[in-house]
């Protein structure tokens, strides 16, 4: 069972998450054990003081190291566990990033707030993560939405391992279309190699378009992509069709 803790002073915002979707079948299904801690219960004086004005002074205030290294320390965390600090300054997450979460033992995530947080707290953790290069309030939404794509990939969470092998980005490639009944619409039809029960010329068709669509959409995740010869030949037609196309325009 894997451990997810979110230290925060906002611990409600993650009350309803650990009750649905994967998170709560994680949970349900004896998978998942989550727990949002709240940084003022580690604090030590009347006003449970978190934050303070920053040395040498400017503006917004600073989480304080105190509230935080106690809390780590209360944890008691098994070897391999990982305490993420969700901040602009840290590695981008991605799917290779959640898949090599999701093996370890616990997972605790600092939701920064206000305008940083103590140097010193910050050098406690093992991971610095970001979702993007823009500005939120703070690190709660974060670290859900990092919490949610690494708790998806914890064995028997997910009900089929396909789900998780023909997803977008687990091979660096973003996933094909998917179609569902009516098999004819007004707005379109679903193409005839998925209805055609032949497994084979379904895969194929999946492949072409994963890599179709990744080339137009994301053609920067090409350079990590796994791609047989069979893949980089079937790009080069690919790239072909859109400049005969382009040529056609002209």
């Amino acid at each position: 069972m894997m451990k997810l803790v979110f230290a925060t002073t906002f611990p409600d915002f993650f009350k309803e998450s650990a009750k649905v979707s994967i998170m709560g079948r994680a949970v349900k299904a004896g998978l998942l054990e989550v727990e949002a801690i709240n940084l003022r219960d580690f604090t030590n004086d009347r006003h449970r003081t978190t934050d303070d004005n920053p040395f040498g002074g400017g503006a917004g205030m600073v989480l304080k190291v105190d509230p935080i290294k106690r809390m780590l320390d209360s944890l008691g965390l098994p070897e391999g566990s990982r305490t993420i600090l969700t901040t602009p300054a840290g590695k981008v997450f991605d799917q290779q990033v959640a898949s090599d979460l999701s093996k370890a033992p616990a997972l605790i995530f600092l939701c920064g707030h206000y305008e940083g947080i103590d140097e010193r707290a910050c050098q406690l953790f093992t991971d610095w993560l970001s979702i993007g290069d823009f500005v939120m309030t703070g690190g709660e939404i974060a670290a859900l939405a990092m919490a949610d794509a690494t708790v998806r990939l914890i064995p028997g969470v997910l009900g089929k391992q396909d789900s998780l092998e023909f997803e977008s980005f687990s091979d660096s490639l973003i996933e094909y279309p998917q179609y569902t009944r009516p098999a004819r619409h007004e707005t379109g039809n679903a193409p005839e190699e998925l209805q055609s029960g032949n497994h084979k010329t379904i895969e194929k068709w999946r492949r072409i378009q994963a890599l179709k669509r990744t080339l137009l959409l994301r053609s920067d995740l090409l350079a990590g992509a796994s791609l047989s010869k069979e893949d980089i030949e079937t790009l080069e037609e690919i790239k072909g069709e859109i400049l005969e196309a382009i040529g056609k325009i002209k």
